[in-house]
C-alpha cells in the first residue's frame, strides 16, 4: 500500500505532470468558467470553449488513458480516434444520463463530461508516470512551433512567398472567425412559442379532470420562448361552463369565471415549467382555460369568447367538478 501511494504521489508531482494534460484540465476548466459565469456565457467564447470539450477533450483522454506510450499511436492516429470517440463518448453519456432522474439538461451534461474528463486525465497521467520518461507519450509543441514557422517563414523566402504565408494564416483565421460567427449568429428559423400543460408529476399524464369541489389541485405549467427576444408573457386560467348547441353546431360559453393570472419573463431559447396550484368551488364549470399573451394583456372589460381569441396561445382541460366531500 505504502508503494502505490508513493506512486500516486511521484506521478503527480508537478514535475511529472504532462503538458497536454495539463492544458486540457486549464481548457475544460475554462469551459465550464464560460459555460456558468454570468459575463463570460453571453459571449461568444463560450461556443469557442464549449464546442472541443464535446467534440474532441473526451476522446482525447480516453485515447491518452488507454495508450499512455509514445509508440503505441502516432500523432495523427491520436487526433482522428480523439474527435471519432468523442462522438461516441458524448451520446452515450446522453443517452445514459436519459436514463437518470436527471435527465439531459445542461447541468448533468456539463456535470457528467467534466468527471468522465477528469476520471480519464487522472487514469492517463498515473499510466504515463508508469512508463520510462523516455516512453511515455507527449506533444512535442516546441517542435511543432518550430516546423510551422520554418514551413511558413523560413530562411531564404522570397517576398512572394512570405506574402503567401502571410495570406495563408489571415484565410485560416477569417476561417475560424467565420465559423464561430455563423454558430454565434444563426440563421433565424420561424418564431413560436411553447405553451404545454404537464401532470402534477411533470409528465403528459394524470391531469387533475375529476376532483371535489374545494380541494386544491396542482399541474405544470410550460412556456418555452424562440421568438429570437426575450419577451414578458402573461399566464391567465379561466373557469368556463361550456355546452354544445345542437341546432347551431357550435359551443356557447354559458359561465365565465378568471381564476389567476401570473408573469414570467423568458429569454429566447429558454423553457420555464411552472407548479400551478388551484381549486374550484363551484360544480357548475366544466372547462378550465389556460390563456398565455405575449406582452400585451386586454383590459378587463374584455372577457369571454373574445378575451380567449384575444390570447398568443391557449388551452383547456374538460373537469368534472363532484360535490364537495363533508367530514364527519
Amino acid at each position: 500500500m505504502p508503494d502505490l501511494t508513493d506512486q500516486l504521489l511521484d506521478s503527480f508531482d508537478p514535475a511529472n505532470l504532462s503538458r497536454d494534460l495539463v492544458l486540457a484540465a486549464l481548457f475544460i476548466s475554462a469551459a465550464v468558467l464560460f459555460v456558468y459565469v454570468p459575463v463570460l456565457n453571453q459571449s461568444f467564447l463560450r461556443v469557442v470553449f464549449a464546442l472541443p470539450m464535446i467534440l474532441f477533450f473526451p476522446g482525447y483522454l480516453l485515447i491518452a488513458a488507454l495508450f499512455p506510450g509514445k509508440e503505441d499511436l502516432d500523432g495523427i492516429e491520436r487526433l482522428a480516434l480523439s474527435f471519432g470517440l468523442s462522438i461516441a463518448v458524448v451520446p452515450l453519456i446522453g443517452l445514459a444520463l436519459n436514463y437518470t432522474p436527471w435527465g439531459i439538461r445542461l447541468d448533468p451534461i456539463v456535470v457528467s463530461l467534466v468527471i468522465f474528463s477528469s476520471a480519464m486525465l487522472v487514469i492517463a497521467q498515473y499510466r504515463r508516470s508508469l512508463l520510462p520518461a523516455g516512453q511515455r507519450f507527449a506533444v512535442p509543441f516546441r517542435a511543432m512551433a518550430e516546423g510551422v514557422r520554418s514551413g511558413l517563414f523560413c530562411p531564404g523566402q522570397s517576398g512572394l512567398d512570405r506574402a503567401l504565408s502571410v495570406i495563408l494564416i489571415v484565410a485560416i483565421v477569417a476561417a475560424i472567425g467565420t465559423t464561430v460567427y455563423v454558430i454565434m449568429v444563426p440563421k433565424e428559423g420561424e418564431k413560436f412559442t411553447e405553451f404545454y400543460i404537464l401532470g402534477p408529476g411533470g409528465k403528459a399524464t394524470g391531469y387533475p379532470t375529476r376532483f371535489p369541489a374545494g380541494e386544491e389541485q396542482s399541474l405544470v405549467i410550460g412556456i418555452g420562448n424562440h421568438e429570437y427576444r426575450g419577451i414578458t408573457y402573461t399566464v391567465e386560467t379561466v373557469l368556463l361552463n361550456m355546452t354544445y348547441d345542437t341546432s347551431t353546431n357550435t359551443s356557447r360559453i354559458d359561465a365565465y369565471q378568471p381564476l389567476d393570472s401570473f408573469s414570467a419573463t423568458i429569454s429566447h431559447n429558454e423553457t420555464r415549467e411552472f407548479s400551478y396550484n388551484f381549486t374550484v368551488d363551484d360544480q357548475e364549470f366544466n372547462r378550465l382555460q389556460f390563456l398565455l399573451f405575449n406582452g400585451t394583456v386586454p383590459g378587463p372589460g374584455v372577457t369571454g369568447p373574445e378575451r380567449i381569441d384575444a390570447s398568443y396561445r391557449d388551452l383547456h382541460l374538460w373537469i368534472t367538478v363532484r360535490p364537495q366531500v363533508v367530514s364527519g
